[in-house]
């Protein structure tokens, strides 16, 4: 007999291995968590494709999650594991009432969670979060999902979605911030610039070094910081030794993300020069935590206080050196989309 409450699915490339995995997908942790704090009475499985590198079953604050520990493995393994994933499934539909699956990016997971639904008349939609909207995604054609399938994180991702695959996605809705994230407010705010994120080469870094490079000319004193680790943390040390800034800019590795927001507290300036961003959540973190945001990217068409839209790395250093030579700057918190309003309106696509 199937259980009274409703039971929500949730599909993604991975999930933390355990509570104190606090680095992996910080959004999508805060987006769960939020479900279950304004939605008690539902039922929340969440199957994990890829990552954790183990099979099995296990509590994550009370949710159920499920690995399969797939690796990105092609060919007869991935076969085995959508195999399993959709045994999975069925057995969940036999035992309980599903209100619906989300599928995390429009890749495997969509592709899979878009079968079963239809098999199952289910209600099903794929959140696109930042890279499955680019070109050369060879699962929207696998799929084929329909425009009311399709939910958006930015106005920006909407529009390269269409622009890409001539679908416009019928929703967007951006991701929020929790509030209760913030350690105790802090009014130190003596690191000049920071920037955060995998050191990789889309996330442009060396952008970051060579502006603090430039505007230790005019502030010689300047103190920056650099959260994250990756391959190209090698080649962002030797631009830190080749522009004898060893004295200005700390190259953390991966911090816990409680850490990070601690960081971002006591910080002026958040630069984020990557190249591509559906809708950083670190900007938004950064912007909670009192910072200014500098971007390349634009997520949405609607202005968002503190946040600075520049063009190149010449704008960037710019408004950079304006901000932290402006007298009487403005470091209050800026909060334009929160966290409940983002589960309310997801669930609402679900009718729970």
């Amino acid at each position: 007999m199937k259980p009274e409450h409703k039971t929500l699915v949730i599909l993604t490339p991975g999930f933390p291995a355990s509570e104190a995995d606090s680095t992996c997908l910080p959004m999508q942790q805060n987006f769960v968590k939020a479900i279950k704090k304004s939605y008690p009475g539902l039922i929340i499985i969440i199957l994990s494709f890829q990552y954790p590198y183990f099979v099995k079953s296990y509590n994550w604050f009370g949710i159920q999650v499920k690995s399969f520990n797939g690796q990105n493995k092609p060919g007869l393994a991935r076969q085995l594991l959508r195999f399993k994933l959709n045994s999975t499934l069925k057995k969940i539909n036999q035992t309980h009432t599903i209100a619906g699956i989300i599928s995390f990016w429009y890749g495997e997971c969509a592709w899979v969670g878009k079968r079963f639904a239809d098999k199952h008349k289910l209600k099903h939609v794929c959140w696109l979060l930042g890279q499955d909207a680019r070109k050369n995604n060879k699962y929207i054609k696998q799929s084929g999902l329909k425009a009311t399938e399709l939910v958006a994180l930015s106005d920006f991702i909407q529009d390269e979605f269409e622009r890409n695959y001539l679908v416009r996605p019928a929703f967007v809705i951006p991701p929020g911030m929790q509030i209760d994230k913030l350690r105790t407010a802090t009014n130190q705010k003596d690191i000049d610039l920071l920037a955060a994120g995998s050191l990789i080469p889309l996330k442009q870094f060396e952008i970051f070094i060579e502006i603090v490079a430039e505007i230790k000319k005019d502030l010689p004193n300047i103190k920056a910081v650099l959260i994250g680790d990756g391959p190209e943390k090698n080649k962002l040390q030797a631009l830190i030794t080749k522009y004898d800034l060893q004295s200005n800019i700390s190259l953390t590795g991966e911090l816990p993300h409680a850490e990070v927001m601690h960081w971002m507290q006591r910080t002026k300036v958040f630069l984020h020069p990557s190249a591509y961003e559906g809708f950083s959540g670190v900007c938004q973190e950064a912007l909670a935590a009192g910072a200014h945001v500098i971007s390349f990217c634009k997520p949405m068409k609607q202005e968002i206080e503190h946040w600075h839209i520049v063009n190149n790395k010449d704008e960037m250093k710019e408004k950079t050196l304006e901000l932290l030579q402006k007298p009487g700057i403005d470091f209050t918190t800026a909060l334009p989309f929160r966290m409940d309003d983002t589960v309310k309106k997801m669930l609402e696509l679900f009718s729970i």
